[in-house]
């Protein structure tokens, strides 16, 4: 059946649109864009006083599936994409076994598709095993249908490799997406070096580890041509390397998490394990830095990177806690108090780094926008909607969130995925949790 959005303030950041609007969605397509659209075949959804845009994009979402279903599986992750807004996300290549060979990528869709939630696209591995030793078969990813590859969740550390990677990705049209971290500095760190960890007597992690390996990245990018982006951008050190590659007209893109610009490392001071993030939370000179740097689009875009632990994993001392938050449900409701509410972004901004640049990096061409004949992904959320983060409203498998028990504010409604509507009034309406 149709679907006739009506009433809504529609947000379009590709067609530069923010009014009042209705939406015809047809055979799965955005067939009209326009004022009071009439069609009597179709199932109205009303949205007034509500915000209608791109469903989001999440560049950055660690699946577990394969291999540790007990943090996540592809249907719940896929659960709590839907909750979060999400109607297109990522699987990272640091699963059991990694995705660095076709067979891996073809589970990946196979299992996807039974969810018929939200889009899935797999990561490929850089290299074997994410071991930085040796490439992965970069061909036969894209063939299968990788659409970036990364070592995320660890660094390529030999640069030759890395140079590698970026001439094969020229190749096929892909991103490199780094995980800028020198090992041998950050080597049994804990959180961000300074002060704070000095009060706490943990060992830090300097920012130096994260942008050393971005200055370096850059500079292969400048030496191959080849696109480059930058995952979790943590540091104002890191942000000024990318604010001066992109002067110099490199084809660099960076990302940051909305942990990067709402806590500090204050926030350690409780030895809650849910802060424990890699990169971890830096001061407050560099959330300023970063808010900048969203603001005037040295950071193209705001990822999740969710990442699912069990409690028993977080549940021991903060020095043997596993790095890693979940993202997906709260990603859009932190970025518009910390960067709408303050006057950083307005919403058509938000709304932008977070639906249509990850969809241009990862080369979505149909995801992101609402023009005609693109993918009828669309969210309706209320930006006047306040909830509390607890466990049991929570659909990921995993609970690990600093952010549990805060009250947030803006909350996702109604999200439709290819033209099927598959949340009403923020509760999933189709696939129950097996």
């Amino acid at each position: 059946m149709n679907l006739l959005i009506k009433n809504g303030r529609v947000l379009d950041p590709k067609n530069k649109i923010d009014e009042q609007l209705d939406i015809l969605i047809e055979k799965g397509k955005i067939s009209r864009v326009a004022k009071s659209i009439k069609e009597e075949s179709a199932r109205v959804i009303d949205a007034a006083g509500k915000i209608v845009c791109p469903a989001l994009v999440d560049m950055h979402t660690h699946i577990r599936q394969p291999g540790r279903e007990d943090e996540e599986t592809i249907l719940t992750g896929s659960r709590a994409a839907v909750k979060g807004g999400f109607a297109s996300i990522t699987v990272m290549p640091n699963t059991k076994p990694a995705i660095d060979n076709q067979g891996v990528v073809e589970f990946i869709y196979s299992e996807a598709r039974k969810t018929e939630l939200v889009n899935i696209y797999p990561i490929g591995a850089i290299t074997k095993r994410l071991e930085g030793k040796e490439l992965a078969e970069i061909g036969e990813l894209v063939k299968s249908g990788a659409v970036a590859i990364s070592d995320d969740g660890m660094p390529v550390m030999n640069s030759h490799i890395m140079r590698m990677a970026l001439e094969y990705s020229k190749m096929y049209g892909i991103p490199v997406i780094s995980h800028c971290e020198d090992l041998d500095l950050s080597s049994k760190g804990t959180m961000n070096e300074g002060y704070m960890s000095t009060v706490l007597g943990l060992k830090g992690i300097p920012a130096e580890s994260e942008s050393i390996m971005v200055s370096r990245d850059i500079q292969l990018a400048s030496l191959t041509g080849a696109r480059l982006h930058i995952a979790h951008v943590s540091t104002s050190e890191s942000v000024e390397l990318i604010r001066n590659a992109k002067k110099k007209g490199l084809s660099v893109t960076a990302e940051t998490c909305p942990h990067y610009f709402t806590l500090s490392d204050e926030a350690v001071l409780n030895f809650d394990t849910n802060t424990k993030v890699k990169p971890p939370l830096r001061t407050r000179d560099d959330i300023r830095a970063i808010k900048e740097a969203l603001k005037d689009g040295t950071i193209d875009a705001i990822s999740t990177d969710h990442a699912p632990h069990t409690e028993a994993e977080k549940d021991v001392e903060y020095d043997f806690a596993p790095f890693g938050i979940i993202g997906l449900e709260t990603a859009l409701s932190l970025s518009y108090m910390e960067l709408v509410k303050t006057g950083f972004l307005s919403l058509l901004g938000l709304i932008e780094r977070m639906s249509l640049a990850p969809a241009k990096i990862l080369n979505l061409q149909n995801k992101g926008h609402l023009s005609q004949g693109s993918d009828a992904d669309i969210l309706i959320f209320d930006t006047e909607i306040s909830w509390v983060v607890e466990k049991n409203n929570l659909e990921s498998k995993s609970k690990n969130t600093p952010f549990l028990g805060w009250t947030l504010i803006s909350k996702p409604l109604e999200l439709i995925a290819g033209g099927k509507h598959i949340m009403k009034e923020s509760r999933i309406i189709k696939n129950e949790p097996r």
